[in-house]
């Protein structure tokens, strides 16, 4: 049934968004790592307009382990949680640097060993940056669209990523994800969400809503 109604879903929502992509501003595998791990409980919106400055000052990996913790907390503050975050860059670069020859891993397991980098900060880079649908970019907009779509019933990330990975062909992962949060963000919003409005409304059971 998930499989078949999301089928559905994805012929209606490439009508809507045919090129839904990140809305993380990047140059390359490197920017798109550390705006990601940024984005953690922030808006993309606010990310890049940090970012510009920080990749100015410290463009590649080696010389964003070199930075002063300092530097990097006050160049991030405004994302929220910059203490960690900063500590994040600052050792996400390092071990890059180090242990990857100043290249952002093309895999799964090499990104997770990065500081600061889970499943979605990985499937992140794997899809725009390399794309390498390795798995499905759960955020908090994928979380509550699939949940409200009935496409998963649980509340994990991981078991609503391996929900979605069964019912969306894998060659449509990396833009489904997109084109659900770009959904999010127009329509489907968390607290008021404009049904009335929703292209997807004759298919969605509309659950939690």
């Amino acid at each position: 049934m998930a499989a078949t109604n999301a089928a559905r879903l994805i012929a209606v929502l490439k009508k809507v968004y045919p090129e839904a992509y990140c809305s993380l501003d990047h140059k390359n595998a490197f920017q798109l790592l550390e705006a990601t791990i940024l984005s953690a409980q922030c808006t993309d919106e606010r990310v890049n307009m940090v970012t510009p400055a920080l990749f100015k000052k410290y463009p590649g990996p080696a010389e964003m382990a070199a930075a002063p913790l300092a530097d990097l907390e006050a160049l991030v503050r405004s994302t929220g949680f910059y203490r960690n975050k900063a500590l994040s860059l600052k050792e996400s670069s390092a071990a890059i640097a180090r242990d990857f020859g100043g290249e952002v891993p093309r895999t799964m397991d090499e990104l997770l060993t990065l500081r600061g980098v889970a499943r979605k900060t990985a499937n992140v880079v794997l899809g725009s940056a390399y794309g390498i649908a390795a798995g499905v970019v759960v955020d908090t907009h994928v979380k509550r669209l699939a949940f409200r779509m009935g496409l998963t019933k649980h509340t994990d990330p991981g078991k609503i990523e391996a929900d979605l990975m069964k019912a969306v062909p894998q060659g449509d992962w990396i833009w489904f994800a997109h084109a659900l949060v770009l959904h999010g963000r127009a329509v489907c919003a968390a607290r008021k969400p404009d049904c009335a409005a929703c292209p997807l409304a004759a298919l969605c059971p509309k659950k939690g809503v």
